[in-house]
């Protein structure tokens, strides 16, 4: 791109997430020839636009720039003459998060935000409205870029390539980000000097190290961080448990894990910490929420005009920055080299070609160049493929509010039990996040004609929030 005055518009920009960002921006102030910003939110996230919004002016006029930052509840009208679209939504607020996690825990099963039940029904509330959002950019900002860092980030960016049509996605997580900080410390190299590989789905990948002699250092860094006697180090996941995992388990792999394989890898483990949280009512969405409660207190302040050390410990560092280096490398055509959520096209030949895949790859002008990976052992090959399976079951229920795939990407989740529990899961999590699934309207009104004792026990536990 060669545009000399850009306009960003960030959709969720009442997030706590958007000091980071702009912040991010100001870093690259001499790379993004930005004329304005527009943050968009939903009538709900109104007060919250409202603090962040001012902090992210004082933020802008404290770097001595003359961008403007503008607040709007109206999508459309900030669409206009967008250049660069980020989204950092979570429809349901974090309310609908402490359903995720608490509903599946009341049963001893996984309730997490991406991953299992909860994972899933994010993706069911999400995929509706990323759709929306490029009906509306297709016919108000036609050539614009969509940067993801909605999760479930994977399923997600997928359903926006390949449902919506929109060639002009890219992904991103933050957890990448942690896992080359990690390499550098423990080898002692900077990371400028390491070749990083990363290749599987979004909070589902495995990667490979490479010093600058060429020498492959994988095999040594898997010693390093969990061989015998080692301290395992996964402090930059503020929202997972670090359990260690399984040394022999990864020695045979051979591939660096990510983080959250712990909740397959040593599933009993993660589970039995998060029914812990849960009966203490600390789930991690409560928490997050305290965190926040606490951050939106500080925005307040009229003196402060930087992001606070306190956003750390939010659990998505990172990602607002990642997002500009995005932005940046398109605009300047910088190939820098990243982590993200893009298609296939024969990356890793075990996967769909035309499946969104989390690899390295060079960030261009013309969008994402993955760095070929191939084949996973047959150890990483059978859960990735039944994983993206799941992906694709979970789009597809989304999109079209049908039960019966619904039920089906339930029962293939390694998280949830098959039979009679998945069924229980899936009707309670539908009546709990009724005003966020108007695709599955006819179901829902069903459960709750026939099933008292579903609506009953929902309405109980949800009391004890």
């Amino acid at each position: 791109m060669s545009k000399e005055a850009l306009k960003i518009v960030t959709i969720g920009g009442g997030s706590s997430y958007t000091p980071e960002l702009i912040e991010g921006y100001i870093k690259r102030k001499d790379q993004l020839p930005i004329k304005e910003i527009v943050l968009v939110d939903i009538e709900a996230g109104k007060e919250k636009l409202e603090i962040v919004g001012e902090m992210a002016k004082r933020m802008v006029k404290a770097a001595g720039l003359d961008w403007k930052v503008e607040l709007t509840l109206d999508r459309k009208a900030a669409l206009q003459g967008a250049d660069f679209v980020t989204t950092q939504f979570r429809v349901g607020l974090l309310d609908a998060r402490v359903k995720d996690e608490r509903i599946p825990l009341s049963h001893g099963v996984l309730g997490q935000e991406t991953n299992g039940a909860g994972g899933m029904f994010k993706a069911f509330r999400t995929i509706p409205v990323i759709l929306d959002i490029i009906k509306d950019m297709k016919e108000i900002c036609p050539d614009a870029w969509l940067v993801n860092f909605t999760n479930p980030a994977g399923m997600v960016t997928e359903a926006a390539i390949k449902h919506g049509g929109w060639k002009k996605t890219v992904g991103l997580c933050n957890v990448p980000i942690g896992h080359c900080s990690t390499a550098s410390e423990k080898l002692g190299i900077p990371e400028e000097e390491l070749f990083f590989k990363f290749a599987g789905i979004n909070h589902f990948h495995w990667h490979r190290v490479w010093d600058k002699t060429g020498k492959e250092r994988t095999a040594e860094l898997i010693d390093l961080i969990y061989g015998p006697n080692q301290s395992e180090e996964d402090s930059h996941l503020k929202n997972i448990h670090n359990a260690p995992f399984h040394y022999e388990q990864i020695k045979d792999l051979g591939l660096l894990p990510c983080g959250y394989h712990r909740y397959y890898y040593i599933e009993d483990e993660m589970l039995n910490h998060s029914i812990e949280e849960f009966e203490k009512g600390e789930t991690r969405a409560q928490v997050v929420k305290e965190t926040e409660a606490r951050l939106f207190e500080l925005y307040k302040d009229p003196q402060l005009d930087h992001k606070p050390d306190e956003l750390s410990q939010r659990g998505g560092t990172h990602y607002s920055d990642a997002a500009c280096e995005i932005i940046a490398s398109i605009q300047n055509d910088k190939r820098t080299d990243m982590v993200v959520s893009t298609e296939n096209n024969g990356t890793i030949t075990d996967l769909p070609y035309d499946s969104i895949v989390e690899v390295s790859g060079a960030v261009t002008a013309h969008g994402v160049e993955p760095y070929n990976w191939g084949a996973f052992p047959p150890a990483a090959r059978g859960i990735i493929q039944n994983m993206k399976a799941m992906e694709e079951t979970v789009i597809r229920a989304a999109i079209d509010g049908d039960y019966g795939a619904a039920l089906q990407a339930f029962t293939i989740n390694p998280l949830v039990p098959g039979g009679t529990i998945a069924k229980t899961l899936l009707d309670e999590m539908l009546y709990a996040h009724k005003d966020y699934l108007p695709q599955f309207a006819e179901k829902i009104k069903e459960i709750e004609k026939n099933q008292p004792e579903t609506v009953n026990y929902v309405d109980e536990l949800m009391k004890s929030n």
